[in-house]
C-alpha cells in the first residue's frame, strides 16, 4: 500500500508540527510493509531524513491556507502512486478525489471566529473564514476516516456536522520528553530572561482563545500580595504577543516577562525552575503543554473548559477561565498549599503515563490498513 502524508508542518514548533513529526517517527519504527510518501516544504525537507527505506520524502514547498495550496498540492500528490492520503489538518485540496483520511485537532475557528484572532482586513478575513468553513465541511464529509485527539473533539464534530460516529477515531496524542536541563547553564538562562523565583509559567501561542489577558489580570491581583512573583509567558514574538505586551503595560501589571522564542535547553530550564504551570485556555483539542509541564514535576492550574478535564484528569487544579478572581485564587493555592502541590505533582506523574506517540501511531496505522 502506498500511503501519503502531508507533512508540510513538519518543521513548525507548534502542536501541528509536533504531531506530524512524532507520528512519522513512530510510523517509521512500526511499519515496514507499506510505502510512505512524505510531502514536505523546504524547511521540513532539509530537516527530515528517513531512517526507514520504505519512507520517501518529496518536496512540496507550498504555503498552507493559500490558493496555491488548493492548486499545486493536488498536482504534486497526483504525481505519486498514492492509495491513501493522510492530511493531518483540515486544509485539504478541495478537488482532491483519491481516498484520504484527516486529523481534526479542534474546531476552534468555528467557536472563536473573531476578527481579534486575525491580522487580515475585514473583507479578506470574511472570505478566508468562508473558505475555511467550506473546505472543513468538505474534508469531514469526503474523508474515509477522521482522527480526533480527544473525545471532546469527537463530540464537537458530531454536534456540528452530520457524520457517523464510527467514522471518528480517537487517537490521543503523546508526550515528547525534552532533554533534561543543563545545570551548568541554568543560572545564565534565568539571568538572560531576568527571572527570579517564584514564577508562574505559560508556554504556547497567544491567540485570543488562549485567554492570556484574563491570566494577566488574575496575576495582577495576585501580585498585590506576592509582589516578588513573576508571570513568564513563553512564545515567539508576533502580532498577538505584541498586543498582549501592550495590554500588560496599559493595565500596569508588573513582573510579566515575555521571553520570545526559546531553545529546548532554555525551555527545560524554565520548566525546571517554575513554581507552577498555568493554562487558562478557553478551548483546546488536546493540550500538550500541561503534560510537558507535568514531566518536570510542576503542579498544574488549568481552565475547566473543553477537553482539559478529560486529558488532565485529577492532575490539575481547575478554575473558571472567564473569572480573573478564580485565576487569582488558583495562583494563591498553588503558592500556599504545599499538600495540594505535592498531590498534583504526584498525580501528574501518573497521568502522563496514559499518553504516548507510540499508541497514537499504532492506532493510526490500524486505521490506514482497514
Amino acid at each position: 500500500m502506498n500511503i501519503g502524508i502531508d507533512a508540510r508542518f513538519y518543521s513548525e514548533a507548534g502542536g501541528l508540527g509536533r504531531y506530524v513529526k512524532e507520528l512519522i517517527k513512530e510510523l517509521e519504527k512500526q511499519d515496514s510493509g507499506n510505502f510512505y510518501h512524505i510531502f514536505l516544504n523546504q524547511e521540513g525537507f532539509k530537516e527530515y531524513n528517513p531512517i526507514n527505506p520504505y519512507f520517501k520524502k518529496i518536496l512540496a514547498d507550498v504555503k498552507w491556507y493559500t490558493l496555491a495550496e488548493q492548486i499545486k498540492m493536488k498536482k504534486i500528490i497526483a504525481a505519486q502512486p498514492i492509495d491513501l492520503m493522510h492530511f493531518p489538518h483540515w486544509n485539504i485540496p478541495f478537488f482532491y478525489r483519491r481516498p484520504f483520511v484527516i486529523t481534526i485537532h479542534d474546531l476552534i475557528l468555528l467557536k472563536f471566529p473573531s476578527r481579534r484572532a486575525s491580522t487580515l482586513g475585514p473583507l479578506k478575513y470574511w472570505i478566508k473564514n468562508l473558505a475555511y468553513r467550506l473546505i472543513l465541511k468538505h474534508a469531514i464529509r469526503s474523508s474515509k476516516k477522521i482522527f480526533a485527539p480527544s473525545n471532546f473533539v469527537k463530540e464537537d464534530i458530531l454536534n456540528n456536522f452530520k457524520v457517523p460516529a464510527k467514522k471518528i477515531i480517537i487517537t490521543h496524542e503523546g508526550l515528547t520528553v525534552l532533554p533534561p536541563p543543563n545545570p551548568d547553564t541554568a543560572a545564565a538562562i534565568l539571568q538572560k530572561f531576568s527571572l527570579q523565583k517564584p514564577y508562574f509559567l505559560y508556554v504556547g501561542v497567544s491567540y485570543p482563545h488562549k485567554n492570556l489577558e484574563k491570566l494577566i489580570l488574575g496575576f495582577k491581583k495576585f501580585q498585590e500580595q506576592e509582589k516578588k512573583s513573576q508571570l513568564v509567558l513563553v512564545g515567539k514574538k508576533n502580532y498577538f504577543y505584541e498586543k498582549l505586551e501592550k495590554f500588560s503595560e496599559q493595565n500596569k501589571v508588573p513582573n510579566v516577562i515575555f521571553t520570545d522564542f526559546v531553545t529546548n535547553d532554555e525551555l527545560a530550564t524554565l520548566y525546571q525552575n517554575a513554581k507552577a504551570y498555568v493554562f487558562p485556555s478557553l478551548c483546546e483539542g488536546f493540550g500538550l503543554p500541561p503534560l510537558e509541564a507535568m514531566s518536570f514535576n510542576l503542579p498544574i492550574a488549568s481552565s475547566n473548559t473543553s477537553c482539559l478535564p478529560e486529558i488532565l484528569g485529577n492532575a490539575a487544579l481547575y478554575f473558571n477561565p472567564v473569572s480573573s478572581a478564580d485565576i487569582t485564587e488558583a495562583l494563591k493555592r498553588l503558592t500556599t498549599d504545599e499538600k495540594l502541590r505535592q498531590k498534583l505533582i504526584s498525580a501528574g506523574q501518573e497521568r502522563i503515563k496514559f499518553f504516548s506517540w507510540q499508541n497514537c501511531a499504532q492506532l493510526t496505522l490500524q486505521e490506514y490498513l482497514k
